[in-house]
């Protein structure tokens, strides 16, 4: 049984889902202490929970504290089992946190899944479903896991209401193979989306014109998707960007009490940082919350193959540093990273046998 501080590192809910992800990979039964021990209201809410079930629900687990509020977490996977499963996060708690959780255990399964989310897809604090569908799904794909994802109706908070489909191809028998992402590759295209369901048209309007503004944007770079008035209220402005390699989705949530310059001013702070972690003809290839989503799924890859794998990123925040202690805690590789430019390179490998892996 390995044992988990659940306030180490970055102290949040990232530790238990990815704990869940990897005992459910691995077989191997953990202990989480302190859950979320660095969050003003610790202990499992309503979306952590759901992911528990979702676990114990694809891999026959025998659980201990999976109550709201608790602490303490007590997980013993069983054999992980393909198929049709339906989860609803029962409020507006992020239903993509709960894809993140049972993904890695269903790529490797013996068989494809269909997953119905319920919840929220458009989440401050969580991967959204357009970074998901844009950024995460075709770097899988190019681990030999195919992941296509639908939006049936968006969700938002307070609300929720959101649903997904999800279907899962797991890898070929010895196709799962980790890759090298160093480069982001030259500029394809860049375009900014206002989801503004439930608000005046004016909102979208406003904040794309903004936005547009600050970023030299115009004509059919700003745009404004379809969403039924009754998925809201929402607003989420999204700023695409898609490169030879990688594409990278920013995004930037309003608030009943924050203006559209405000919006507009940290989606535009997102986006001219990764623009400006270039050094000659280097560039990052990853963002931020990209390198912390690839981390485990490639050390997965590096399990099965005994290959390694690389990723450049323009920075790798506590959240994902946490990250690669879990990985290590649980499966044989290395998490290693030195600076390159003016971004990370991040290395996945075999951990040597004679190296105890803490």
């Amino acid at each position: 049984m390995i044992e988990l501080d659940g306030a180490a590192g970055e102290g949040g809910g990232q530790i238990l889902r990815s704990a869940l992800a990897l005992a459910m990979c691995t077989g191997q039964g953990f202990a989480l202490h302190d859950i979320r021990g660095r969050r003003p209201k610790p202990g499992l809410m309503r979306q952590h929970l759901a992911c528990v079930n979702a676990a114990q629900a694809v891999s026959g687990a025998t659980v201990q504290g999976a109550e709201l509020g608790s602490r303490e977490l007590v997980f013993e996977p069983g054999a992980v089992k393909a198929g049709e499963y339906r989860f609803a996060v029962g409020s507006a708690g992020s239903c993509m946190l709960v894809l993140q959780t049972v993904l890695p255990a269903l790529m490797l399964a013996d068989g494809p899944s269909r997953l119905t989310l319920q919840g929220g897809t458009h989440n401050p604090m969580a991967p959204n479903f357009h970074f998901i569908e844009r950024s995460f799904a075709p770097l899988l794909r190019r681990m030999g896991v195919g992941l296509d994802v639908t939006l049936r109706r968006h969700g938002f908070y307070p609300a929720g209401g959101g649903e997904l489909t999800a279907e899962v191809t797991p890898a070929a028998a010895g196709a799962l193979q980790p890759f090298e992402l160093l480069q982001r590759g030259p500029s394809q295209e860049a375009y900014a989306e206002c989801l503004a369901p439930g608000l005046a048209r004016s909102v979208a309007t406003r904040e794309l014109e903004l936005l547009g503004a600050a970023l030299g944007w115009e004509g059919e770079q700003l745009r404004t998707p379809t969403a039924r008035q009754n998925e809201g209220p929402g607003n989420a402005l999204m700023a695409t960007l898609v490169h030879a390699h990688v594409t990278e989705v920013f995004t930037s949530f309003g608030e009943r009490s924050l203006a559209a310059e405000q919006v507009v001013k940290k989606l535009v702070q997102q986006v001219r940082s990764y623009q400006a972690s270039r050094q000659g003809d280097d560039a990052a290839a990853a963002g931020p919350y990209l390198a912390d989503q690839l981390t485990l799924p490639l050390a997965l890859a590096v399990q099965a193959s005994g290959r390694a794998g690389r990723y450049t990123a323009t920075e790798l925040t506590l959240h994902t540093q946490t990250n690669f202690e879990v990985i290590q805690r649980f499966l044989p590789v290395r998490c290693s990273s030195e600076r390159a430019g003016l971004g990370w390179r991040v290395t996945v490998e075999s951990a040597p046998e004679t190296e105890p892996v803490v």
